[in-house]
């Protein structure tokens, strides 16, 4: 085995991908992953708690990015304003490779009730990192609801992104659907 090799995280998320996609999610050991990645299984587990982890390593990464940015954008800026400018320090995180991952790791995802509840888990970690930043500039009640609609803007985006192979921008999804949503909510919110 070539434990010298750079790149284990990486390496050990296609060796997942790949097993996940052959033979399943649940029929996939930790031992298995670590062997097609060639390392061994004490090498997976000082990068992931579990097999399942090893689709999700990007958590935290988006949560303090996400946080960042809307803490970061200026003081006097519109709560909205400062949503977008979380949502597109997000986008801005994804590298066209990861639109391959994405496909494959949402089709995965999408056979296993524990993968559904961690990817829950993630969107729900993101939705609050971006409802406390905005809690600073608005009522928490509001920057949570804000929060929300942000994140599904940032999934729905992110989603159209990973189906297509054009040089389409992420950041421009995600801002598209955000747009629609809160034009969706204005009639709503006026009757």
């Amino acid at each position: 085995m070539a434990r010298w090799e750079p790149d284990a995280r990486g390496r050990l998320l296609h060796a997942a991908l790949d097993l996940f996609a052959e033979q399943g999610y649940d029929a996939t050991t930790a031992a298995q992953i670590a062997e097609r990645a060639s390392l061994t299984k004490t090498t997976l587990f000082r990068q992931f708690a579990d097999k399942r982890e090893i689709l999700f390593q990007g958590q935290a990464a988006s949560v303090a990015t996400a946080d960042a940015a809307v803490r970061g954008a200026p003081a006097g800026a519109h709560p909205i304003d400062a949503l977008r400018t979380g949502l597109d320090a997000l986008a801005e995180d994804h590298v066209p490779e990861q639109r391959e991952i994405g496909r494959r790791a949402e089709a995965i995802t999408a056979t296993s009730a524990e993968l559904q509840e961690r990817a829950a888990f993630k969107r729900s970690a993101i939705s609050a990192a971006l409802a406390a930043a905005l809690a600073e500039r608005v009522d928490d009640g509001v920057a949570g609801v804000l929060a929300d609609i942000g994140t599904r803007a940032y999934y729905r985006g992110f989603a159209e992104w990973a189906r297509t192979d054009d040089d389409t921008d992420l950041a421009a999804l995600v801002r598209r659907h955000l747009d629609q949503l809160l034009a969706d909510l204005r009639p709503l919110l006026s009757e």
